[in-house]
């Protein structure tokens, strides 16, 4: 049986989604609709340095639900699943300047990699500073061939945008930030595991099968397989899979702290994350690791895949109280 869907036409997809977004949102966001953006809406005079990430679409709320107060000032949305072009991004990064620089932050794929980078280069033949940010905390990835991509992006980019919104608002300077997201993605890493797949837009079929018992192991967030199948288990059993390479990577023993996101990867129920939740901690505790802070919920998505990621973040008090700095975007606000 096909799948059925909430689309009108597919080619439309993306900007009518966008549309849906900005009068859902009109005091928060404004989607810029050629070349594709959204920025804050509101005044933007006020001196700061501005945050611009984006990146494939089929991942929301990532990243134009985080555009606003205390996070991003713009994000750059491509089609599913694909880069946005690097003339999206310079448009976005011209929108949001507010005359102390740019700060991109990027997810390690290697269209985002090159379109950013390209921006970049043409924001700076126009005179505005602009440095990135790399986050490449997908652990399934890790240990690739040399010279190949590397780590992938995954979740670790909410607490990058995040912490970073937070500091550059309390007036940090371009250098501070970079520096400051530099130190938060070589801090955190994430594993992910799929019950099922997703389906693009339009599509009869997910993107792969998996057989009864199974789970797929190490997914990203692009509908592609993992790094290898696993036999279905308990919550706390395929918490505990997911989490033990996540400390040995680390180096996290106890004493440590840190700042956990179990999240959501698109069709997974709240109660089910608050179940792995309550294994993530229940596994921490056993080990003598304090979990500092928590964000439970369908953040970075990959369409109606069912399934979830756990990404840990080493965490201290500067970290800490960024965190819990003012946040007021369509998807995060406290």
């Amino acid at each position: 049986m096909s799948v059925r869907q909430l689309v009108n036409d597919p080619a439309d997809f993306v900007p009518e989604a966008l549309q849906g977004l900005q009068r859902a949102h009109p005091g928060l966001i404004r989607y810029h609709e050629d070349p594709a953006y959204v920025v804050r809406a509101g005044d933007s005079s006020a001196p700061k340095v501005a945050l611009v990430s984006g990146g494939g679409s089929g991942h929301e709320p990532l990243h134009t639900g985080f555009v606003g107060e205390g996070m991003l000032d713009a994000a750059v949305p491509g089609a599913v699943f694909a880069s946005p072009t690097a003339f999206q991004i310079r448009a976005a990064i011209g929108a949001a300047d507010r005359g102390r620089g740019v700060l991109l932050i990027v997810k390690n794929y290697t269209g985002d990699v090159l379109n950013f980078r390209i921006a970049a280069e043409l924001a700076a033949d126009d005179g505005i500073e602009v440095r990135s940010v790399l986050v490449d905390d997908d652990l399934a990835t890790d240990g690739q061939e040399e010279g190949g991509p590397g780590r992938r992006g995954t979740a670790a980019v909410v607490a990058v945008e995040k912490i970073c919104g937070a500091a550059a608002e309390r007036g940090a300077s371009l250098a501070e930030l970079e520096a400051l997201g530099a130190r938060i993605a070589r801090s955190a890493r994430t594993m992910a595991l799929a019950l099922a797949s997703c389906t693009q837009p339009g599509q009869p079929r997910p993107s792969f099968d998996l057989p009864d018992g199974e789970i797929e192991f190490g997914v990203g967030i692009h509908g592609e397989h993992g790094v290898g199948r696993r036999p279905f288990g308990s919550a706390r059993e395929l918490v505990g899979e997911l989490t033990r390479p996540l400390l040995a990577a680390l180096g996290l023993d106890r004493g440590d702290s840190v700042l956990a996101i179990v999240n959501g990867l698109g069709a997974t129920h709240a109660l089910e994350l608050s179940v792995v939740h309550r294994e993530l901690t229940a596994f921490l505790d056993d080990r003598g690791i304090d979990v500092a802070r928590s964000l439970v919920g369908s953040y970075v998505t990959s369409l109606d895949m069912r399934g979830c990621s756990v990404t840990l973040l080493r965490a201290d008090d500067e970290l800490v109280d960024l965190w819990d700095a003012p946040v007021r975007t369509p998807a995060l606000t406290w």
